[in-house]
Parts: C-alpha cells; sequence; structure tokens
C-alpha cells in the first residue's frame, strides 16, 4: 500500500511537457439570456469516471492540471461529457475537451462538437467546431459556436445557426433556446421554411422572431413577409402557427396575389380554409381595374375570390377614363374572377343606402350590383339619378358606362325625369319605360316608352317663363342640348295643349307622382366619408400645353367641331291635321 500511494504522488508531479502542444480557449463568455440568473451549484466537482486510457498530471504555471487521453469521460449530477482528450482544471473544477465533444443531460439533450470548454461550478459550456449541433427530442440545432447554460437549460449562438424539425426548417445568425419552455428567439436575417400536409412550403423572412417547438407558433416584431403557393402576407407584428397555418397579424397587414392587394392594421388569415377576417383601416384593391374598396372591417374568402366589408360606410373607388366613380354603402361585397372558373364575373355588390358620386352625376338607391366586365351598374329599391340640373327616377335603373363615361341610363316602370330651368321651374317627364342617353357627360336624348307625358315651361331669352306645354302620348323623344330641352317630338297618338303664363295655376304645374328630391343629393364629402378624404384636396394634375395648340391656336379650336345651332322653336300647340312621327328605336 505504501508504494501504490509513493506512485500515484509521482504520477500528479510528471512534468506536462504534451500539455504546452495544444493552446486553450480564453474562457467563454458567460451565457446572455433574459430574467434573473439562478445560483450555481458551488462545490459539485467533476468526477471522472472510468475507462479513461491514459492520464497525466502536473502543475502548469501554477495551475494543477490533469490531461487525459482516449476515451475520456466526466459526470457531473444530471450532465456526461465525452470526448478523446481533455484538460482537467482540479482547482477551477473546469473541464477543455478536445475532439469529437460530446454533451450530455438527462438523456433528453445532447450537443457535440470538436472543441468544448466545460464550467463545473457555473454549469455552463461552450462548444466550437466546424459542425456544432444540439439536438432534443423535438429538433437539432447546427452552428459553428454555441454557449449552453446547463442549471438554466438555455443556449444561446451568435455566428448563424441552422435548426430542423419534422416540419420546419430555420435559420438565423443569432440565436436562444430556452430547453425548459422550448422557446428560441431568433435575430438577423431569420428565415423559417414551413411544410404543410400536402408538402407544399411557407416561407417566412424578418430580423426578429420567437419560435416556440411545443406550440409550433412563431411570434415576430418587425417587417415580416410570408410567401405561400396562396399568396404573400406581409405584417409588422403578429404571430404564425405553423401546425393550423393561421396567421395572426398587426400593424400594417397584407395579403398580396396576383390579382389583388387585401390589408389592414389587424389581419387573421387561415391558409388551410382560406379564409380571414381584417379590422381597422382595411382596403382591397384590384390590380387589374383600378378598384379600391375601404373600411373598417372586412372578411375575405380566397377560393370563392369573395371580399366583404362593412362597418363606418365602406366606400369604393374605381378610376376609369378621366372620371373616379366612388360608391358609399353600410356593406360591399367584391366578387372576383377565379382561375378555371371563366363562367364568374368580377361583380361589385353594395346595400343598404347606396350613394354615388362621379363627375356632375350622383346617385342613391337600396341596393346596387355593379358588372365590372360589361360596365354596367345596376341600381335597385328607389333609385335616383341626378346629373347636372336632371332628376331620374324609377322603379329600377341601370347605367352603362363607355369608355370611362356615362353612356346610357335604363329607367324600368314608372319612369320620371324632371330637370330644373334657369328661372327654377321643373320641365317633368314621365312613362312606363325611359332611357336616357348622354353625350361627354351631359344629357343629350330621353326616349320615353310607353304612357308618355310630358310637363315643359317655355322661356323668353332664359329668364322670363311664357307659358306650359302640356302633351300626352304612347311615346316621344325629348333632345338636349347643353342640358337643356330643345325639342320635344311626339311619336304615337299625340294630344297636347298649350297655356299661357297668365293663365298658369299651381296645381296645374306638376305630373301626378312629382318629387324633387335634390335634397337628397349626395355631396362629395358625404359619399367619399373619411376612407376616402385625402381625394377631397387632391388637385388634379396640369395638362402641358402641345406645340401645336400654341402654334396653331385656330385649329386646335376646330379640333372639336360643336353641333350646329338649332333654330328656337315656338311653344308646342296641338293641331289637328299634325300627323305624328314614327317611334323610335332605343340604340
Amino acid at each position: 500500500m505504501p508504494l501504490l500511494r509513493f506512485l500515484l504522488a509521482i504520477l500528479l508531479l510528471l512534468p506536462l511537457g504534451a500539455l504546452q502542444a495544444q493552446n486553450r480557449p480564453a474562457a467563454p463568455p458567460t451565457p446572455a439570456g433574459p430574467g434573473p440568473r439562478p445560483q450555481p451549484v458551488k462545490g459539485a466537482p467533476v468526477e471522472l469516471l472510468p475507462g479513461t486510457r491514459e492520464l497525466r498530471g502536473g502543475d502548469f504555471n501554477g495551475v494543477k492540471i490533469r490531461k487525459l487521453i482516449g476515451n475520456v469521460s466526466f459526470k457531473q449530477q444530471d450532465v456526461f461529457l465525452y470526448c478523446d482528450s481533455a484538460y482537467q482544471y482540479l482547482e477551477r473544477n473546469e473541464i477543455e475537451a478536445f475532439s469529437n465533444v460530446r454533451i450530455v443531460q438527462s438523456d433528453t439533450m445532447t450537443i457535440t462538437g470538436d472543441h468544448g470548454f466545460y464550467d463545473g461550478n457555473k454549469r455552463t459550456a461552450r462548444m466550437t467546431g466546424q459542425v456544432v449541433t444540439m439536438h432534443d427530442p423535438r429538433m437539432t440545432l447546427t452552428t459553428t459556436a454555441l454557449d449552453y447554460d446547463l442549471t438554466r437549460k438555455t443556449a444561446f449562438y451568435t455566428v448563424g445557426g441552422h435548426i430542423v424539425d419534422p416540419k420546419n426548417t430555420l435559420d438565423s445568425q443569432q440565436g436562444f433556446y430556452d430547453t425548459n419552455s422550448k422557446v428560441f428567439v431568433f435575430k438577423r436575417d431569420v428565415h423559417l421554411v414551413s411544410l404543410d400536409e400536402q408538402g407544399q412550403p411557407t416561407d417566412l423572412r424578418n430580423d426578429t422572431l420567437t419560435f416556440n417547438t411545443i406550440t409550433k407558433i412563431a411570434y415576430f416584431d418587425g417587417p415580416t413577409r410570408i410567401k405561400s403557393t396562396q399568396g404573400d402576407l406581409y405584417a409588422e407584428k403578429g404571430t404564425y402557427n405553423t401546425t393550423t397555418r393561421v396567421s395572426n397579424f398587426a400593424r400594417n397587414a397584407k395579403i398580396d396575389t396576383p390579382g389583388y392587394l387585401l390589408g389592414g392594421d389587424q389581419l387573421v388569415y387561415d391558409q388551410v380554409k382560406l379564409y380571414g377576417i381584417a379590422t381597422g383601416h382595411v382596403s382591397l384593391i384590384s390590380k387589374k381595374d383600378n378598384l379600391v374598396l375601404r373600411g373598417d372591417q372586412g372578411r375575405y374568402w380566397r377560393a370563392l375570390g369573395r371580399t366583404k366589408l362593412f362597418g363606418s360606410r365602406p366606400v369604393v373607388r374605381n378610376i376609369s377614363g378621366k372620371d373616379t366613380l366612388y360608391m358609399a354603402a353600410d356593406t360591399l361585397l367584391s366578387v372576383e374572377t377565379r382561375p378555371g372558373r371563366a363562367v364568374q364575373r368580377p361583380i361589385l355588390y353594395a346595400w343598404p343606402k347606396v350613394q354615388i358620386f362621379r363627375g356632375k352625376m350622383q346617385g342613391r338607391c337600396d341596393s346596387l350590383t355593379y358588372d365590372r366586365q360589361d360596365s354596367i351598374i345596376y341600381l335597385n329599391r328607389d333609385p335616383v339619378v341626378w346629373q347636372a340640373r336632371n332628376q331620374l327616377t324609377s322603379d329600377s335603373m341601370n347605367l352603362r358606362f363607355r369608355r370611362g363615361q356615362l353612356d346610357r341610363a335604363n329607367l324600368f316602370s314608372n319612369a320620371f325625369a324632371v330637370q330644373e330651368d334657369t328661372v327654377q321651374d321643373h320641365n317633368q317627364v314621365k312613362g312606363r319605360n325611359m332611357v336616357a342617353y348622354f353625350r361627354r357627360g351631359q344629357m343629350a336624348r330621353i326616349d320615353v316608352l310607353g304612357n308618355a307625358e310630358s310637363l315643359y315651361f317655355t322661356l323668353d331669352g332664359d329668364t322670363v317663363m311664357s307659358g306650359m306645354n302640356k302633351s300626352v302620348s304612347a311615346s316621344m323623344r325629348l333632345r338636349f342640348v347643353d342640358n337643356k330641352i330643345k325639342q320635344l317630338t311626339w311619336l304615337t297618338n299625340p294630344e297636347a295643349s298649350y297655356t299661357p303664363v297668365h293663365e298658369l295655376k299651381d296645381d296645374v304645374k306638376q305630373l301626378k307622382g312629382y318629387r324633387w328630391r335634390v335634397a337628397e343629393r349626395p355631396t362629395r364629402r358625404v359619399v367619399f366619408g373619411k376612407h376616402f378624404a385625402a381625394d377631397l384636396t387632391r388637385k388634379p394634375k396640369a395638362k402641358p400645353k402641345s406645340k401645336a395648340s400654341k402654334t396653331h391656336p385656330k385649329a386646335r379650336r376646330t379640333t372639336h367641331s360643336r353641333p350646329a345651332a338649332r333654330p328656337k322653336t315656338a311653344p308646342i300647340k296641338p293641331s289637328a291635321s299634325a300627323r305624328p312621327v314614327a317611334p323610335a328605336t332605343p340604340r
């Protein structure tokens, strides 16, 4: 026994010549993680396990060191360290390990690398190498340098990392991982790729991301873009569930597809059900036809190509030609064409309390259908349309646009047209149906089809009323110049009478059903509301004058010839020998 003790003492005092051949790295920094740091376990020595092939000991610069070579293994409580060779600093309770280094904690977490440093008092480890991996039952992390706190069970890297689990891969420059909560925090150039049940990828990129490996929920703060086969998502704050594929976005959230752009302050989108809910400053932009819808709340069904806006009078704006059409209602529903569904037309529905504003034309009704493909607006339930000094009403009507301008209005059942003249008297025409034609934004002609009646005031010099024409016919036609009635033609079985001004009484100045509803005429400010308030102050861009207009002013004036002036006609009076004109066919 005395001889054995003597031999062990000699081994501990042997010079460590081979120790100087290997350079030791500096002690690793303390892992910086959130929350208070628990007290490290002090005084628990790292134990050398049996099986080491060679052991050498000595004193190096006053520090007691043991060098271990071949099949080296250590243990400290629930932590095991394995390597090919190691330095053990006995007084500092530290281990420096080389080649095939592996740290295992509680059989659930394993870290491997080329070179490791373990502090037994602080229970911290730093692993470096060409490939450093950390593996637990839910994921595998790959990097080149990793710091791990075995008491807090937290890890971090700052040199770039790659994480893989069965359905997700993630890359970032910096990362912090809490193995207790299974939560990762990533920063700088974060890139997450997630696969759905069909194997289709979703690509997420941002600069700050928190990912829970148990719930599979990603939390992000800062500009974030998510790309998938269903479209691109963008937001500056929110969450994304990689399992259910539900995104909950805040701050400037958007869904971007080849055909449209849907945005709002907050957006919840289910990529499986293809259904989204948007709130706060909601907007839908149709890229194909310059259509913009804005409201406070929205619902989106991607598979159906439908977007519904409501709350605080949503408004739609459609830029076409020189004029812009605005429509407001309590609810707007946009239906888009879908790939493979050619029968679906792009249609906009609005209800109730619809208001329309477009240049000199305004309107209102209870419900509206806008066929965007054919540029036809169908107005239902008590529609009224105002154009300059003209008012059109009927049970239902449609407005047809051509090249961005109102071209025709069809009035069905109980059609009534009223025009205010220069002395504020109201010329009136009524019938079963009507067709009103427009040219360059002005009333050009009205055809009354069936049970036509008219009441027309004649003027002297546009300033003094001289009398009133009243007529009845199966059908009639009115022609306008500069939005004023210039000619009235009876087409079938006319009966007409003329009353001079001194014989007129108030009870004969109105046709049955007459209502002058100018007080209901919507203004620009009312229709635009808060959603397009900025358009109220927007000034149109000045058009540059062409060289031809400067050098040839006369030629410019003759480019658009005015219609020939019509001769003034006397008040129309009935005549026994008058023959009715053949009825007109609406174009």
